[in-house]
């Protein structure tokens, strides 16, 4: 089986149990607000609503994006998952929305508080069980670089963000017996809750339009820089884009242009083993080879180079702002960087 689709069915699995899970803990804090009549345990109930449905657009997105490449879908179904994470992330945000607004009406029309105990337990075992799952999914998502496991993972883990400030908040009211609390606590976290979903739609979107991720550029070139071979005279038009957990990186490799289709080829691969061993993989590259030109004698420090035309100066530092450029670099990239 294909290390993409390897991956993919992991992601399948951690979501599908994500899915159940939340559909469960939905339950358990519906119970806790028809016992306590809180609208901050309100709260937590209705941004499980979203959990679950959620949940189960997650599995489904994960379920279309683990298909193997296609005819009609030459890059693989990973987009899914940025429209996934769109409609997570809206949701969330809508939730925020209707949190503030029953929170609001909680103040103009108060209702009595009671069983406040029991819900601190309902609703603190919840916490936990949110707590490790979004741990898993954050980690697996990172790793697997899944867009929609990671907007589960941060979504559940805000879920328990904002459980564990409402247990706080039913804590303080049972010792002061202040209800206004319970809309204040509300109102509070429904702000957090709305600002969480506007950072998920903002990286789906980002995903959706492939939006350039500098930081796993600047990574990348870092990686590339510390470990570039000899025969690696030059690296430029560094391009990546994600879909779903794949990485498609595209760029120009210059290499001695005496070397036969073997050699390049060659260089190519050590340049995929070491991204590979350091980003995952779910890697596809699509390198262009360059021949080396007279002109770039000058930044090749190639020793053992039976044709050099001119005596070597200094390399040109590979750094994300000259790899992303489309050109190759010489000598004068040396002096303007000395400027």
């Amino acid at each position: 089986m294909p290390e993409t689709q390897k991956t993919g069915n992991s992601n399948l699995r951690l979501q599908r149990l994500i899915a159940i899970a939340s559909s469960i803990l939905l339950v358990a804090k519906f119970v806790a607000y028809y016992l306590t009549n809180s609208v901050s345990v309100l709260t937590d109930a209705l941004e499980s609503i979203v959990n679950v449905v959620a949940g189960f657009i997650g599995l489904y997105s994960l379920y279309v994006s683990a298909k193997p490449r296609d005819i009609d879908h030459p890059y693989g179904h990973g987009k899914a998952e940025f429209i996934s994470a769109a409609v997570e992330g809206t949701l969330v945000l809508s939730a925020g929305i209707l949190i503030i607004y029953s929170a609001a009406k909680n103040f103009i029309a108060p209702v009595p508080i009671q069983k406040l105990d029991v819900g601190i337990y309902l609703i603190g075992g919840t916490a936990i069980i949110n707590w490790i799952l979004g741990y898993l999914s954050l980690s697996q998502g990172k790793r697997n670089n899944s867009l929609a496991l990671i907007a589960s993972g941060k979504h559940l883990q805000s879920d328990t963000y904002s459980t564990a400030g409402i247990i706080a908040g039913l804590i303080l009211i049972s010792v002061t017996h202040f209800l206004w609390i319970d809309g204040v606590v509300a109102i509070g976290f429904g702000i957090f809750i709305v600002y969480t979903g506007y950072k998920i739609i903002r990286a789906s979107l980002a995903g959706i339009m492939d939006e350039a991720d500098m930081k796993l550029l600047d990574k990348m070139v870092e990686l590339l820089e510390k470990n570039r071979r000899d025969n690696w005279v030059d690296l430029h038009n560094l391009r990546v884009i994600k879909y779903g957990n794949v990485l498609h990186l595209d760029c120009h490799l210059t290499v001695p242009w005496y070397f036969n289709i073997h050699q390049a080829h060659f260089e190519i691969d050590e340049l995929g083993k070491l991204i590979r061993g350091n980003f995952g993989e779910s890697l596809e590259l699509f390198v262009h080879n360059d021949g080396c030109l007279y002109f770039q004698c000058h930044i090749c420090k190639k020793n053992d180079c039976p044709v050099r035309q001119h005596s070597f100066k200094q390399t040109v530092e590979w750094t994300l702002d000259n790899s992303l450029q489309n050109e190759k670099h010489t000598l004068k990239d040396l002096e303007e960087a000395s400027k």
